[in-house]
């Protein structure tokens, strides 16, 4: 049985740019800043991360309970 993935490539909805990004495993992340336009990130209404919001891989606790939604962090 293999563990989660723990890379993940944020897509800025304003300006396209993508970046692979390593994901923690014991907290979410509410906020990214794009390293290209400066933009700061925050998750989309119903989502608990930046990463299940904008990148490829949701996040670990996610992954782990394979579901999408709310409060997989310190829930």
């Amino acid at each position: 049985m293999s563990g989660p993935v723990l890379e993940s490539v944020i897509t800025c909805p304003g300006c396209g740019h993508s970046r692979p990004e390593t994901m923690p495993t014991e907290t979410c992340r509410w906020f990214y800043q794009c390293t290209h336009c400066a933009v700061m990130l925050r998750p989309k209404p119903g989502d608990c991360c930046v990463f299940c919001s904008y990148g490829s891989v949701p996040c670990p606790p996610i992954q782990a309970r394979g579901t999408s939604g709310d409060a997989c962090c310190g829930a």
